[in-house]
């Protein structure tokens, strides 16, 4: 039986609510040194602003960090724990950061990354950033990976397909906060572990699990994060979407068919829900129920009235009656 206790950690950290004197301090004494165990370094008679966003499930955790002006970054030897055996995965979204370790160092363009050895040390720089990092355990990543430590400071690319899917991915587990059933975590946090394993270098047979679990669910959740962003659009079709991720239309009918459902259906239901939620809402009380059907992506009126009554057991006149 699932867990009623939340798996996930969710906290957050945020200058702007400070007084201006009060805010470099904070960060970096407060948040830099206690919270993610660095030396942080903000450009002098700089206005400073940062914020952070950091979450954890067992055998994995993450943040998202902004800075509005500059700064350096430091992971001094005096602030690595000798217990730390974590890998992190560092992922630049604005392109403006300078990494450095192991001799080696790198300008990260927009949504490249560089893997990170947690016991070694390393500076980041940046006029201002936002980025992202995941943080693994290493001994987590061995049976997928080749030698991590030869992979710390090394460049990868934002064309790198397991690099793009893999902030998608950790924002799913992100967007549910109380999320309890330790199984789906668990599961969620090997197909992360499989990403990361791919974007550094994995060996042959990590690729080969790798690219059957982890990425085939990125990929997933990628198709129905853009489906949930596009699904009023009359032209969304299993073409498009295939296009846009550089898929075939039977890749991501077999993706679907995997969770037992269809292309298709996954579509209706989206829109369903939205005309759901705007006949519920006084906001679109004024309209007519057309036009309502036709801006949560339907283009035929009495398909839609057959498939909200076979869906919420009522026809769309009758539940807005009812609110």
């Amino acid at each position: 039986m699932a867990s009623a206790e939340p798996a996930v950690s969710y906290v957050t950290f945020a200058t702007r609510d400070l007084p201006k004197r009060e805010r470099v301090p904070y960060w970096c004494e407060f948040f830099g040194r206690n919270v993610i165990r660095t030396r942080i370094e903000p450009a002098a008679r700089t206005p400073f602003d940062a914020q952070a966003t950091l979450w954890s499930v067992p055998g994995l955790r993450a943040h998202r960090v902004s800075y509005s002006a500059g700064a350096q970054v430091l992971r001094p030897r005096e602030l690595i724990s000798p217990n730390d055996g974590n890998m992190g995965m560092l992922i630049d979204c604005r392109g403006t950061t300078t990494f450095s370790q192991a001799g080696r160092e790198v300008a990260l363009e927009r949504g490249g990354g560089v893997a990170v050895l947690q016991t070694e040390p390393a500076l980041m720089a940046f006029p201002r950033a936002r980025y992202m990092a995941v943080v693994a355990p290493v001994k987590a990543l061995y049976p997928l990976t080749h030698a991590i430590e030869d992979r710390a400071g090394h460049h990868i690319p934002a064309s790198t397909e397991a690099l793009r899917l893999l902030p998608g991915y950790v924002d799913l587990i992100r967007r549910e906060p109380y999320l309890s059933d330790r199984k789906l975590i668990g599961l969620a946090v090997a197909h992360i572990l499989d990403l990361i394993a791919l974007a550094v270098g994995a060996t042959r047979d990590g690729a080969a699990l790798a690219l059957g679990r982890g990425v085939r669910a990125a990929r997933l959740n990628a198709i129905k994060t853009h489906i949930g962003e596009n699904f009023a659009a009359p032209d969304l079709s299993v073409q498009s979407v295939a296009a846009h991720h550089g898929l075939s239309p039977r890749y991501v009918h077999m993706l679907f068919e995997g969770e037992g459902t269809t292309f298709s259906t996954f579509v209706r239901e989206q829109r369903l829900l939205q005309a759901c939620n705007m006949l519920r809402s006084p906001r679109y009380a004024g309209h007519p129920i057309s036009a309502i059907a036709f801006a949560a992506g339907f283009g035929d009126l009495s398909h839609f009235n057959r498939s909200f009554r076979n869906r919420f057991g009522a026809s769309p006149t009758e539940l807005r009656a009812a609110r």
